[in-house]
């Protein structure tokens, strides 16, 4: 991996670009591109484009330029790049040999259950920008050999679709989230303190036992004997995410299961995960997804 000189600043708007996923069980898209014409001039108009989408770059054959507000590399074959979630970028052939590369796109948090959610902070970008990772690929050759072949092979179970194919790529895209986390030297992924995750306990167990009724701070401050100023820090410290988030989450983990595998109403399911404001379940669910609740089971069961 070798750095250029930037490529002109354009005027131009940046694209907000629209990710359709694949598989909407999945929440990526995962495809290669081949461009088998070598080098072309870079476009006098050229866009930024951004996606929430975090992305990933696997080099097969030939050179990509990649240009990021904070870099421009050229990636080669057997390269590795990763970009974060609306983090701007623009790509080109680096060379004038053919190119072919595999892009995956993937919603991160998606994957995320919640045994996870003490990682949840790191991947999200609150402390750092996931480009930051790239020094990984840079220095640790083994860790970049890996991360390719994960990725490829979640290409090549996207494309084979055989059965069982969606577990195969959810292991594969934790695998590689494992990679990232044990090979960062660097500590730029923080996560939560076992010790203290450990002594919130009582209030994780209650959250899932209630999901379907009024939970308030109140009601599991006390199971910590804490104060509410106390309770608030304390829990956000050592689970990553604020207590009401923590809720919400679970909540709509819970309406998506529903969602999936019952043929309750969506007021029911609203019902069930202790939301009774329609408007307000809505609002949550499209909070943490890219449909609603009838699309969500529309394409769940497409």
């Amino acid at each position: 991996m070798s750095n250029r000189q930037p490529w002109p600043d354009t005027d131009v708007q940046a694209v907000n670009e629209k990710v359709v996923y694949q598989n909407p069980l999945l929440f990526l898209k995962v495809w290669e591109i081949r461009d088998a014409d070598g080098i072309r001039p870079v476009p006098e108009t050229w866009p930024w484009h951004y996606h929430k989408e975090v992305e990933f770059l696997a080099i097969s054959e030939g050179s990509l330029r990649v240009q990021t507000p904070a870099a421009s590399r050229t990636l080669e074959a057997g390269d590795m790049m990763v970009i974060g979630s609306y983090g701007l970028h623009r790509t080109c052939n680096g060379s004038d040999a053919p190119l072919r590369y595999t892009v995956l796109q993937v919603e991160l948090e998606r994957h995320f259950d919640p045994s996870m959610l003490p990682y949840l902070n790191g991947f999200s970008e609150r402390f750092a920008a996931l480009e930051k990772m790239n020094y990984i690929f840079d220095e640790q050759p083994e860790a970049k050999e890996e991360a390719f072949k994960l990725v490829s092979d979640i290409f090549s179970e996207t494309a084979r679709k055989e059965i069982g194919y969606e577990l195969a790529i959810g292991s594969s895209l934790k695998r590689l989230l494992l990679l990232l986390l044990r090979r960062d030297s660097r500590g730029l992924l923080q996560r939560a303190n076992d010790l203290e995750l450990e002594r919130f306990r009582p209030v994780l167990d209650y959250v899932d036992g209630h999901l379907g009724e009024k939970i308030t701070v109140d009601d599991v401050r006390a199971l910590m004997g804490m104060s509410y100023h106390h309770f608030i820090k304390s829990f956000k410290k050592a689970v990553g995410v604020p207590f009401v988030d923590y809720v919400n989450y679970n909540r709509i983990k819970k309406a998506e299961r529903l969602l999936a595998t019952s043929d309750l109403s969506i007021l029911e399911i609203g019902f069930e995960v202790g939301i009774w404001n329609m408007a307000q379940f809505y609002k949550l669910f499209r909070r943490y997804n890219s449909h609603s609740p009838k699309e969500f089971r529309r394409r769940m069961r497409g």
